[in-house]
This record gives C-alpha cells, sequence and structure tokens, in this order.
C-alpha cells in the first residue's frame, strides 16, 4: 500500500526545446494542485543547473492564465540546459537541496540523457534512504526514446515540416524546368524520424508528389545511387524536392557533416548534411540548379503550424506523471500508449527510466521502402494520427500571443555550490 508523501514539487525541462514541452509543465502544475499532499510547486531554472545553484521559482505564484498559455508556447518557459552532473558531488549537491527544500516529488522533462540523470537522482536518493518519487517526462522531437509509441513534441515538428514541404513543393514548381533540386536539411542526429515525417506531404493516390527523396539515417548513404535517383525524378518532374536527416550517415557508419566539437555528453554537433548533398550534385550533375534550405531551430519552435494532438498528449504526459508519483511510483518515465483499434486513441503508461535512459529507438527499416528514399503505408498509419488538429494559439495584431511565467523567485536555503 502507497503512502502519499507531504512535501513539494519540482519541475524541470532538460534538452532542446519543443513546441509542446510547456504543456507537459501545464500538466503537472494542474495536476499538481489537485492534492493536498503537495505543498508548494516549484520550477527549477535551467534544469539541473537550477537544482545545483538552487535557483527555484513558485509555479504556485503564476496565473492560472499562464499556465494554460503554456500549453500553446513553444520553447521552455523555465528555461534548459545541456549541462551534464559530472562527479559524485553533484549528485550528492542534488540530494541536499532536495531534503533542504523538502522536495518530495520531482518531475523531469527530457530526452534520452535527462532521463539517465533523472534515474540517477532516483537511484541516490533510494541508496541514502530518503523518500522522493522522480518521475520523467517524455521530450523530443527525435522521436527515438525508446519503450514509448511516440514522443511529445513529434507530431508538431513533422506537421511543421510536411507544411513547408508543401509550400516549397508550389514554389519549386512555378521555378523549375527540369533542372532545380531544393534540399531541405531537418533535425535528426541518430534516427530518421523526423525526415520521415515529411512524407506526410504527399497527397493521397499521389506518389510522385515532393519529397521525391528522402534520405535516412537508418539507410547508408550511396553518392552514386543519390545522383542517380535524383536524374530519374528530374526526367519525370520539372524539379526535385529531397529532405534529408541531420544524422545521415555513410557506408562506413560516419556521419556525411559533422563538426569535431561536442557537447557536454559527447554528441557530435551537426549540421551541414544539406550543404554536402549540393557540393555532390555541383561535381556530378553541374548543370543543375541546387539550393538548400536548412529549417534548424525553427522546426522544433514552430508553435503556429503546431499539432493539437500532440500539444493536448504533452499535458496528459505532465498530468500522468504527478497522478503515478502520488500513487507511489518513482523511477519511472510516462509513457503514451497507443490503442489497438481503427481510430486512433492514447493512453500513458509507465517505463522504467533505466530502459529509457541513453537509449535511441531507429525508425523500422519495414516502414522504408525498398528504394530506401521513401516511406511506405506503415509509416503513414503510424504517423498521421499525430498531426491531427491545430493547435489554438491566441493572436493580437496579426501575430501569435506566447506567455512569460513571471518566475517569482524562492528564498535559498543554502549555500551557493562551485560548479
Amino acid at each position: 500500500m502507497f503512502e502519499e508523501l507531504a512535501g513539494n514539487v519540482l519541475i524541470g525541462q532538460s534538452g532542446g526545446p519543443t513546441a509542446v514541452i510547456n504543456a507537459s509543465i501545464a500538466g503537472v502544475v494542474a495536476e499538481a494542485l489537485n492534492h493536498d499532499c503537495v505543498e508548494e510547486i516549484y520550477g527549477t531554472l535551467n534544469g539541473v543547473l537550477g537544482i545545483l545553484n538552487e535557483d527555484f521559482v513558485d509555479l504556485a505564484a503564476e496565473s492560472q492564465q499562464t499556465i494554460r498559455g503554456l500549453r500553446h508556447t513553444p520553447g521552455a518557459a523555465l528555461g534548459t540546459c545541456r549541462y551534464k552532473l559530472k562527479k559524485q558531488a553533484d549528485f550528492e549537491r542534488v540530494l541536499e537541496v532536495f531534503k533542504a527544500r523538502n522536495i518530495r516529488y520531482f518531475f523531469y522533462a527530457g530526452g534520452n540523457d535527462s532521463q539517465d540523470t533523472a534515474d540517477k537522482i532516483d537511484k541516490l536518493a533510494k541508496e541514502q534512504g530518503y523518500e522522493l518519487r522522480v518521475i520523467g517526462i517524455p521530450k523530443t522531437v527525435d522521436n527515438d526514446l525508446p519503450v514509448t509509441d511516440h514522443c511529445p513534441g513529434y507530431g508538431s515538428v513533422i506537421k511543421y515540416i510536411s507544411t513547408i514541404v508543401r509550400e516549397l513543393a508550389c514554389d519549386s514548381e512555378a521555378m523549375g524546368r527540369n533542372d532545380l533540386v531544393s534540399i531541405v536539411e531537418v533535425m535528426g542526429r541518430n534516427a530518421g524520424w523526423i525526415a520521415a515525417g515529411a512524407s506526410l506531404a504527399k497527397r493521397r493516390d499521389h506518389p510522385h508528389d515532393p519529397p521525391h527523396i528522402i534520405c535516412l539515417p537508418e539507410v547508408p548513404f550511396s553518392p552514386d545511387k543519390f545522383t542517380e535517383d535524383v536524374q530519374r525524378v528530374l526526367k519525370r518532374e520539372k524539379y526535385c524536392l529531397i529532405v534529408v536527416g541531420e544524422g545521415l550517415v555513410d557506408v562506413d557508419g560516419n556521419y556525411v557533416a559533422a563538426a569535431e566539437k561536442t557537447d557536454a555528453f559527447g554528441h557530435a554537433q551537426l549540421g551541414g548534411a544539406a550543404d554536402y548533398l549540393q557540393a555532390l550534385l555541383n561535381e556530378k550533375l553541374p548543370d543543375l540548379k541546387v539550393r538548400t534550405a536548412k529549417l534548424g531551430h525553427p522546426q522544433r519552435a514552430a508553435a503556429h503550424a503546431g499539432s493539437k494532438t500532440d500539444a493536448d498528449e504533452s499535458f496528459l504526459a505532465g498530468q500522468a506523471a504527478v497522478k503515478a508519483a502520488i500513487a507511489g511510483e518513482s523511477g519511472k518515465m510516462v509513457t503514451l500508449l497507443r490503442g489497438d483499434k481503427d481510430h486512433y486513441t492514447c493512453e500513458t503508461g509507465l517505463a522504467a527510466l533505466g530502459d529509457i535512459a541513453n537509449g535511441v529507438k531507429k525508425l523500422p527499416r519495414e516502414w522504408i521502402n525498398e528504394d530506401g528514399v521513401s516511406m511506405n503505408h506503415q509509416y503513414l498509419r503510424y504517423a498521421l494520427p499525430l498531426i491531427q488538429g491545430e493547435t489554438p494559439v491566441p493572436h493580437e495584431n496579426g501575430l501569435p500571443v506566447y506567455v512569460r511565467l513571471e518566475k517569482v523567485p524562492t528564498e535559498k536555503a543554502l549555500p551557493p555550490y562551485e560548479i
């Protein structure tokens, strides 16, 4: 029989923001207010950095209008980070802060590395006998977290990219003379989920609609085949529209475009796959006009083209995290479970943080057509439900209105910590 813990809630965000990560925060706050055992609701500024520095804000002091506004506001309202807890002293400091501030419920919204951090905090609390419930909330546009059917943030990013592809197609159709190649570079470090999403731009029963070629990290890149594919398309169409994931790799498994610099977690900084393809075509097919579009950060911030389904499920994940923690769960991440009926439904479940941390879920090879550059009906059936509905973003003077937290600071209980 579980026992409700009387104490405070702490919410943090980590990693790259999405168009819907703030909806999870709104879900946590909305649900936490329903439970008498919750005394205060804090947010940590910039993820684990805010914990180490004890930079907390009072989320219960925010207006209900602002909390509701988080459901359509992109970015990470509490601030985020890519800081890695480097040493045992960092973890000891986290627990010291939790004890000093009576944090009994910790919710961390993030991707693979964030869930690893949450897992380690949970295990240390158990080792020291401190009653703490840690629940991870899935977040990543990459859609590569194991166990969960999909991740909040993914539906919105592929809705935006598919929209961009359709719009670029109209432009290219006007400009092309069987000699125009447009290359769109999208995110996706180790998996092709985002690039695959561009296939939703194709109209039903129009197999020759763009994108004509999708270059996926799951399919080793062949320069010769790529050149032949482009020529094949241009024999039929006025233009060739290509979508490439930034994590494209060659036959040896090396990124075709990566900087030597890495982040705190050892990940290579990517970007430049479109430039690589452009240079290749300029060399092999010099008569073509080749242009590139790198969507970069705008693709994960495009709440104006967001999916209502995605935002609603992100909010649901936040609510589910609180319900699970109050019910005695810890060391788990909320998962999204797809129903087995023809009509799309989604419920939440739980998975051990250790099963999520640092794992990568690849795009299933059987969802990729034999040509290696297009998606089949299995992927379309999977992805189409995730982009349904439009996020209701209010407008003022013709522009979207997003909210900002007041970020009322709370009083610190401990001396500063040297990071």
